[in-house]
């Protein structure tokens, strides 16, 4: 995995990185929350580590900025902070885990581990169509940045039938069977659909094929960047 790390002790944070990189893992390390945040706006992380007292900019407070900007990522908190306060907020804005300091490294890779297995079944379930939408199969939901896409039924169907036919084409025939019940509707009406579809999008995953119809190819992790 891809890890943000921040920690404002060096010796621990040093300690920290050293582990997880022989278990595998790349770290990518700060012990100022601004810093850190101007990172995670550059560049894509797997996992955040995160402190809660930082100088600059706090573990929570850098959390919560980034909900503000829908990025959300797994986050594992470590502090000797025990206020509850401090506690709840953390799972509040979303963090996966909280690990009181001192802590054995052993435990924290248990719990990236099982932050990861996590992960893995989750993409499983998932269907990846740009770095930041996804659709769920199980659930028959787009996710953007992991929060919900609203979608009206309309188009939760065009999506639901472009995953399901990922990298074909799907012609009008297709569409107004799936998405329009075999009601008559003419191309240029499910053109005008999928158009204002593609408007909402922040990133626009849907081809084009002029005169055929429309289609999402496979999205590859190594396209990334």
């Amino acid at each position: 995995m891809k890890i943000l790390l921040l920690e404002d002790e060096w010796m621990l944070r040093s300690s920290i990185e050293e582990y997880l990189e022989a278990l595998g893992h790349k770290v990518v390390s700060f012990g100022k929350g601004d810093e850190a945040y101007a990172a995670i706006r550059q560049e894509s992380f797997d996992l955040l580590i995160l402190d809660i007292n930082i100088p600059k900019m706090t573990g929570l407070e850098l959390l919560k900025s980034l909900n503000e900007i829908e990025q959300n990522y797994p986050s594992i908190f470590i502090s000797a902070n025990v206020d509850i306060d401090d506690i709840t907020q953390a799972f509040e804005l979303g963090a996966s885990d909280y690990l009181k300091k001192p802590f054995h490294l052993k435990e924290l890779g248990l719990r990236i581990d099982k932050i990861k297995k996590e992960y893995e079944i989750k993409r499983m379930q998932h269907i990846i169509l740009s770095p930041k939408y996804v659709f769920s199969k199980q659930e028959q939901m787009l996710f953007y940045n992991n929060n919900v896409q609203v979608l009206t039924k309309k188009q939760l169907r065009i999506v639901t039938l472009l995953c399901e036919n990922i990298g074909i084409v799907v012609d009008f025939e297709k569409f107004r069977s799936y998405a329009w019940n075999d009601e008559p509707v003419d191309n240029a009406t499910i053109r005008a659909e999928i158009s204002r579809f593609r408007k909402l999008l922040k990133e626009d995953f849907i081809v084009n094929l002029k005169g055929v119809g429309y289609k999402i190819e496979r999205y590859l992790p190594e396209q990334k960047r």
